[in-house]
């Protein structure tokens, strides 16, 4: 049970970091064009995004796949400017086609993002012969703090639109953009060439 708890933490924790930032604005642009009437959508998202970011930790574990820290460290801002940037360009017709392509996102993204996360995971485990199980119980840690990031970004927009009568074309706009810029700023910090 205590090892359990200790990855859950870790997952959590890994999310939830404000110094390493870069997972909360992604998730903020995956989920910004969301409303609670899309919860099943949003579950997906997150879900498929877990998803994408265990295989990742799973094939760097078992050392099957191997990347430059650096690339991926630079891929990492670039998949939230894609998202971002989309989401400015399609915020008039957020209701429709674009949450699908954020599932896509989320799934095809969280890959890179596991990547990224592999090295510091594999040290955690260290040579032990079942990664399996922890890296199960990390990824309901990530799974539980994305939920909470999720939850923050729905209640904030209803709020904003409910009580303050924000438009939801602005909000994603607004949101997006100040997430983009962000993100730009930490592509240039990691440009590896």
């Amino acid at each position: 049970m205590n090892e359990f708890i200790l990855y859950f933490k870790m997952g959590l924790y890994h999310v939830l970091d404000f110094l390493a930032y870069d997972h909360i604005l992604f998730l903020v642009v995956l989920t910004v064009v969301f409303s609670f009437n899309h919860w099943k959508k949003i579950i997906w998202l997150i879900t498929l995004f877990t998803i994408g970011h265990s295989i990742s930790l799973f094939l760097s574990s078992y050392n099957i796949i191997k990347f430059k820290t650096a690339l991926i460290e630079f891929l990492i801002p670039l998949t939230i400017i894609i998202t971002g940037i989309i989401n400015i360009f399609t915020a008039k017709n957020s209701a429709s086609g674009k949450q699908n392509i954020n599932l896509l996102f989320a799934l095809f993204f969280g890959l890179v993002h596991g990547f990224a996360f592999s090295n510091y995971f594999k040290s955690m485990i260290g040579k032990s012969e079942n990664k399996i199980l922890p890296l199960l119980e990390f990824s309901l840690g990530i799974e539980a703090a994305q939920i909470l990031i999720a939850l923050v970004i729905l209640i904030t927009g209803t709020i904003l639109h409910n009580f303050f009568k924000v438009n939801k074309r602005d909000w994603i706009l607004v949101l997006s953009s100040i997430v983009v810029g962000f993100a730009l700023q930490m592509l240039l910090n990691r440009v590896f060439w």
